[in-house]
């Protein structure tokens, strides 16, 4: 979800300001993409690379989290949503990662959209994890000749089981995907706008959708798929599919 800091610096407010605006954003979008009936949204709340941030940053982004779920848990779960989590988890400190697993226990029977959260989250090391939880079980079953493919990798993601997003929307103006969901976004169309995440609103969200429908898609081939599929965003990346960052 990127802009907060930007978004704080340009009003002469405290970065911690901007994330607490890109909390806000982050209701809106959960909401809306529920009133769609998208099946599923993610959002890169916390990069690996983001420990590299002053500790005061990091300690309040920890506790902004914790907060978060405290207060929109009870109306996430209300609405039938489904809290998922993606990333390195066992690194977050303990009463972070208590309150998340809380939070999935909670929605674990939700059957409406699936909010996933990439939190310490990075692409490559998503990968790196992937291929060594499929070498461990190589090593322990003695499949000497086990040849992997695509199927295989997939299914060791922290994402199996769901959809690889459609749409990757990057907001501030950046030109680059920033180590997120790599494997998955393979095919998804990109939309960047130079709004930042805290102004991020529903109309903005609107919009991006509607381009997204307006393309084309051939997937390497000749025939066209026009408006439909799972949708991404990088700030925030949705699934918009009939299957299945606060960052600044």
């Amino acid at each position: 979800m990127d802009g907060n800091g930007r978004w704080a610096q340009r009003r002469h407010l405290p970065r911690i300001a901007g994330h607490r605006a890109g909390v806000k954003a982050a209701r809106v979008i959960i909401e809306t993409c529920a009133r769609l009936k998208l099946p599923c949204l993610t959002l890169y709340a916390f990069s690996l690379e983001n420990w590299r941030r002053p500790q005061a940053e990091v300690d309040f982004l920890m506790r902004l989290l914790r907060e978060y779920l405290k207060r929109e848990l009870p109306s996430i779960h209300k609405n039938n949503i489904r809290l998922l989590i993606i990333g390195r988890s066992e690194q977050l400190p303990d009463p972070v990662r208590k309150d998340i697993e809380a939070g999935m226990r909670l929605t674990a029977k939700n059957t409406g959209m699936k909010l996933v959260v990439a939190l310490n989250y990075g692409g490559r090391a998503e990968l790196v994890d992937a291929f060594n939880a499929i070498l461990d079980q190589v090593r322990a079953n003695g499949m000497s000749a086990f040849r992997a493919d695509e199927q295989t990798i997939s299914e060791h993601l922290y994402t199996a089981g769901l959809p690889d997003p459609d749409l990757l929307i990057r907001t501030s103006g950046e030109m680059r995907v920033s180590n997120f969901l790599l494997w998955q976004i393979a095919y998804a169309e990109l939309y960047v706008t130079e709004t930042l995440w805290p102004d991020f609103s529903r109309a903005r969200l609107l919009e991006a959708l509607a381009d997204f429908q307006k393309r084309e898609r051939r997937y390497g081939g000749l025939g066209a798929a026009r408006g439909r599929g799972r949708a991404a965003v990088a700030s925030a990346a949705a699934h918009k599919s009939n299957d299945t960052s606060g960052r600044g």
